[in-house]
């Protein structure tokens, strides 16, 4: 499953929740939590329900919801938005996420409404970031999220346009992904309207290793997913990178070259790693006609 792109949408909001999936996200996400007020929580848990439950409301995306917290409204979101009527639900949402229990108790709550889909774990404050290889581990994890905002504000630091402040946070969200086989999707560019500014950061996400990256706004979806997506540059390397790989494993060598770089395990994996991701995007490669 591909997730370059993950979009909220607020809750409250049916006609945006219908509209969202013509953005081009990779994932659009039914926000409870952040995007709606206290007040307005059981008027966009109806809407969330009423959009999902429409037979009409089929997209080609991924459909999740972030709930509340466990134990600030995570049950209350699942038992109105999932009721008693099939609803189109690929996933789930966890935010706040510090431990692995809290990962187990959503899906207790899931299982008790036979609704069983994986769970995005949002990793958002000093305690989640130190039990992200925990709450990675749960079988139902299927992608740990970093939320700098929040994470931010839990331990004190100032944003800037750096980040340096949220660095660690970043390595060790993408590590801990990485260890458990699960997807790592970074923290969102708050501001939407700088597009350089989401290209450079998004490059730098996909530097450190992450997955796919966070929107807040339809206008970031295409320069995030471009992003995500190699270039015909990046095909080429690759697939002469694993031709040569074929050559060299027929004549037992361990090591060869690719236009006068010398190609070893990390690089042949760096190599199979891009067209992993090229294929997600829908890329013909030459892995495809093997």
């Amino acid at each position: 499953m591909v997730r370059r792109s993950v979009m909220f949408t607020p809750g409250d909001r049916p006609e945006m929740m219908r509209k969202a999936p013509g953005a081009g996200s990779d994932v659009v996400v039914f926000d409870l939590e952040d995007a709606v007020a206290p007040g307005r929580k059981a008027e966009a848990r109806e809407a969330v329900r009423s959009v999902l439950a429409d037979p009409d409301f089929d997209p080609e995306v991924e459909v999740c919801v972030r709930v509340n917290p466990v134990g600030l409204g995570a049950d209350a979101d699942l038992e109105a938005v999932l009721g008693d009527d099939d609803v189109r639900l690929d996933s789930i949402m966890l935010p706040k996420a510090e431990s692995a229990a809290d990962v187990e108790r959503l899906v207790s709550y899931l299982a008790g409404r036979e609704a069983i889909v994986p769970v995005l774990a949002l990793v958002e404050s000093a305690r989640g970031v130190l039990e992200a290889d925990a709450i990675a581990g749960v079988d139902a994890t299927d992608a740990l999220i970093v939320g700098a905002e929040d994470l931010s504000a839990d331990v004190g630091a100032t944003r800037t346009e750096e980040g340096l402040e949220v660095l660690y946070a970043r390595e060790r969200v993408v590590i801990a992904a990485a260890a458990n086989d699960v997807e790592a999707i970074d923290t969102l560019y708050t501001d939407f309207g700088d597009e350089e500014g989401l290209i450079a950061d998004t490059e730098f996400a996909i530097q450190l290793g992450f997955d796919g990256k966070l929107a807040i706004h339809p206008a970031q979806v295409e320069p995030i997913n471009e992003a995500f997506t190699p270039d015909p540059a990046e095909l080429e390397w690759a697939t002469a990178v694993l031709a040569g790989k074929r050559t060299a494993d027929a004549e037992g060598r361990g090591v060869f070259q690719v236009d006068g770089e010398m190609i070893d395990a990390p690089l042949i994996a760096q190599a199979e790693q891009l067209l992993e991701r090229a294929e997600a995007a829908g890329l013909e490669t030459e892995l495809e006609d093997e």
